[in-house]
């Protein structure tokens, strides 16, 4: 686990007044790093670790985690954006990357946003025509109400190909171990890192972010910043789908396939490095 020492800690507060901290490290010009589901920024450490030498990295822990306030009664897709309209403006940085529910966040900064000029997005989950998430969601939702959290990541691994919750824990364990291996991770958390336990969670959040984005791709159309379209070859077919109708609504967006990575590649447990390279040549243009 990472330690505190690499990285510096800030906060900025957003429209709602909810306390949103991060970990910066770096020099160079702004680059937002934005997190999934399930994950906080101790998961895009080794991907700003990869981008620090040439860009000074935010990596922002969302509502609900870490160094940040908590949710709300009525949580949305605009809170969530308004918390990184708030650092940006703070820190006056002009790039933002995100990964699947952070880039759907990502986008609805970028629209909300005019000081944001470049966005990258990898895989945001949004609604097409003729996908159905409703299984996932109501399988994860049986599982956390009977307090059962290894079952609730294995309904989201299952539903997104998200594997990245399970670089801590073999994969060949079985709901009913990932139980007590969740409970074991906890004694390894150090610094500003969060649990399982804890993350876990925050996924039901996901779910209403991924609800009010169902409007986004049209709302895109009048989007004035360079988009960068991301994806791995090994991805669910939504997920490519979801691109497919953002790369048409935006003709001028360029897009670029990870050959042999999936949905999590630019986490701590996948492939930052070759994420990285792809990043940095977008937002050095």
């Amino acid at each position: 686990m990472d330690t505190p020492k690499e990285y510096c800690t800030g906060f900025v507060t957003s429209k709602d007044g909810t306390k949103i901290g991060y970990r910066q490290m770096g020099n160079g010009a702004g680059l937002i790093l934005v997190h999934g589901g399930m994950q906080s920024s101790q998961s895009f450490m080794a991907l700003g670790k990869a981008l620090a030498n040439e860009f000074t990295v935010y990596i922002p822990d969302r509502r609900g985690r870490g160094l940040s306030g908590a949710f709300g009664t009525n949580h949305s897709l605009s809170a969530d954006a308004e918390d990184m309209q708030a650092l940006v403006r703070q820190t006056g940085a002009r790039n933002i990357f995100g990964l699947s529910s952070g880039a759907v966040i990502a986008l609805q900064t970028a629209l909300i946003e005019p000081g944001i000029k470049k966005i990258a997005l990898y895989e945001p989950p949004i609604v097409v025509s003729g996908v159905d998430h409703t299984k996932m969601h109501r399988a994860y939702e049986g599982a956390l109400s009977k307090g059962n959290l290894g079952q609730a990541l294995v309904s989201v691994i299952k539903g997104t190909g998200d594997s990245s919750m399970l670089t801590i824990i073999p994969a060949f364990i079985t709901a009913p171990f990932l139980n007590a291996a969740i409970k074991g991770q906890q004694k390894n958390i150090k610094g500003h890192d969060v649990p399982l336990k804890d993350l876990i969670p925050t996924f039901r959040y996901d779910s209403i972010i991924v609800s009010d984005a169902k409007n986004i791709i049209d709302k895109s159309r009048s989007l004035k910043a360079e988009v960068l379209l991301l994806g791995g070859s090994t991805s669910q077919r939504f997920l490519k789908m979801a691109l497919d109708e953002l790369n048409a609504a935006l003709p001028k967006a360029k897009r670029f396939e990870f050959k042999g990575l999936g949905h999590t590649a630019a986490s701590n447990g996948g492939k930052p490095g070759i994420v990285a390279d792809e990043l940095r040549k977008f937002f050095k243009e």
